[in-house]
């Protein structure tokens, strides 16, 4: 690639991310630490942070958030390990298939599962009535499932939405893993149990921390789940509720530059860990078989393994869809009556319809910028020669790293009237520009390694070829590299889209006027409506989740192998 070409796009590409990335976090920062004393000067203060800590209802809020990213991420690993073990070593009668299935919490926002769930476990839900009927319990006493203030449910929710990312992680480190150690360590009559903690454990661990540290931030940050639950003693329920007061009030400052230590010390950690992996892991040889062909009980044993981990997690996807085809659910298995018309009543209702028209505007032009800087930043990383590649490449991954939580905040904050961003809020307080940026710069990782792997495995000869015959590298790019990973590129993109579409903090925090809703806020706006409309928000969540799971079968269709775009 040209040298000259290649310093100017990674400057461009610093540029972006150093004004839409690195500073609205770094605002959201200095704000936390920033005052104003009696003459009007700016002075630094720890009084903001220290205000928080000797709170007890706002340092009961940041305790409930970091015990619900870790007891979050301890179940989500108790889920996700067995099954990537069981996939690693055996193969069995459907793996491939069951394989895919285990994969289905990915389809439904976990806010809109939370809707499901609550109607399938909580006091006057779908189970209770079934234990009713059958004599197993007391109707007079029904058993709280999702425990008294809701923690317990959340944290069910998360593992249960959050456990395909982790088991992707996993099953990728212990595909690598080189097997002939494990082969010679049961040569030398290692016992199974020890041979795991011995050899396959340590080796898989940096992808345990790498799945572990995106489970915990995002449970550590989860706006939308605790909101559906109506859990409100927790630090992201805890800023969203403080945004109405955020010129007055510099506590949701403190606290969102809290859990931004927080998420980057974990995923500092989890890079650590990954940058000093054991040796051993190794490519499989190939003609190898993926495992030890089991038959017989042993063989169901494992598909039933899978396919009870498929039904548990489908629990949410039950209770959404079922209610949104209710007409009366309540202390019944399953509701008296099913019909279509909440479907038809949800695009009449005033939200549904301009919701979907300006996610697809948000997300769509959103998905277009960040392919043409993922390819670009893709092209310096695999093509370019330049000593800071590898910084580029790990810069434009760290919104995995950060909140969504933190980034929406930053954006708000600093789109206030007279503020740096202020110009980006378009006519009638539109956050058309807000959210654009916003959903490409949190996306932009899902692109660049979709593209970062195509170009890796396509060949440059036929580049060099096209640039010695005189194609300009526009001419070249257009006419060679952008059809060879075509494929990649669009996986990438329909992911990147899809999950746009449905983001839920950006969209919850910065779409303010319901004109402008999309998806996401328009469903939770439903849930507190009145009537029927938590059956509405349930018929819009299964248009979301038919939209995911067609994004996400295609994306896996076209981009091959599952894992790679949640690496961190």
């Amino acid at each position: 690639m040209n040298r000259k070409l290649a310093i100017i796009i990674s400057l461009i590409v610093l540029g972006l991310m150093a004004v839409f990335f690195i500073y609205p976090a770094g605002m959201v920062v200095k704000q936390a630490f920033q005052a104003t004393d009696a003459d009007g000067n700016t002075v630094w203060t720890l009084n903001f942070i220290s205000s928080v800590f000797s709170d007890p209802i706002y340092r009961e809020g940041l305790w409930n958030a970091l015990m619900m990213g870790l007891v979050s991420t301890a179940l989500t690993l108790l889920l996700a390990f067995p099954l990537a073990l069981v996939a690693h070593r055996y193969d069995f009668i459907g793996k491939k298939f069951l394989g895919i299935l285990v994969l289905a919490p990915m389809i439904l926002p976990p806010f809109v599962g939370a809707v499901g769930i609550k109607q399938m476990l909580g006091v006057n839900g779908a189970f209770n009535a079934f234990l009713i009927d059958v004599g197993m319990m007391d109707k007079a006493l029904p058993f709280d499932w999702l425990a008294e203030g809701r923690f317990l449910g959340i944290v069910v929710m998360n593992a249960l939405h959050l456990y395909p990312i982790l088991y992707m992680n996993i099953a990728a480190a212990l595909a690598n893993l080189d097997p002939a150690m494990e082969q010679a360590a049961e040569n030398l009559g290692c016992p199974p149990w020890k041979r795991f903690f011995k050899i396959t454990l340590p080796l898989a661990m940096p992808g345990v921390f790498a799945g572990s540290s995106l489970v915990f931030i995002w449970s550590f940050t989860e706006l939308g789940v605790p909101l559906v639950f109506d859990y409100a003693r927790i630090a992201p329920v805890q800023i969203f509720d403080g945004l109405k007061g955020l010129d007055s009030n510099p506590v949701p400052y403190a606290l969102t530059a809290i859990l931004l230590v927080v998420a980057a010390t974990v995923f500092g950690l989890a890079k650590l860990v990954m940058g000093r992996a054991p040796l051993g892991t190794a490519p499989r040889p190939k003609g190898r078989s993926d495992g030890k062909t089991l038959r017989g009980a042993k063989g169901l044993m494992c598909a039933a393994f899978f396919l009870c981990t498929f039904l548990i997690a489908s629990i949410p996807h039950i209770g959404v869809v079922l209610l949104s085809l209710a007409e009366r659910w309540y202390g019944t298995v399953i509701p008296d009556e099913l019909k279509m018309r909440h479907y038809l009543e949800a695009l009449g209702n005033g939200l549904v319809v301009p919701s979907i028209q300006n996610s697809l505007m948000y997300a769509g032009t959103a998905t277009i910028l960040a392919v043409i800087i993922g390819l670009c930043v893709a092209w310096v990383v695999v093509r370019s020669d330049l000593k800071f590649r590898g910084a580029l490449d790990a810069l434009v991954m760290l919104p995995l790293a950060v909140p969504g939580l933190v980034m929406a905040f930053g954006y708000l904050a600093l789109s206030q009237e007279g503020k740096p961003f202020a110009f980006l809020v378009g006519a009638g307080g539109s956050p058309f520009f807000l959210l654009v940026i916003a959903y490409c710069i949190r996306r932009l990782p899902y692109v660049v390694r979709a593209a970062v792997a195509g170009l890796q495995q396509s060949n440059p000869v036929l580049e060099e070829a096209a640039r010695s015959l005189g194609a300009s590298p526009l001419s070249m790019m257009r006419k060679v590299s952008i059809p060879l990973i075509g494929a990649n590129l669009a996986a990438g993109a329909i992911l990147g889209f899809a999950f746009a579409m449905l983001e839920v903090s950006d969209s919850l925090i910065l779409a303010q006027q319901a004109q402008h809703y999309p998806i996401t806020k328009a469903i939770y706006t439903l849930l507190s409506t009145l009537g029927n409309g938590t059956e509405l928000a349930a018929a819009l969540g299964v248009w979301a989740m038919v939209f995911l799971s067609v994004a996400i079968m295609g994306a896996a269709v076209l981009g091959g192998k599952r894992g790679g775009l949640f690496k961190v």
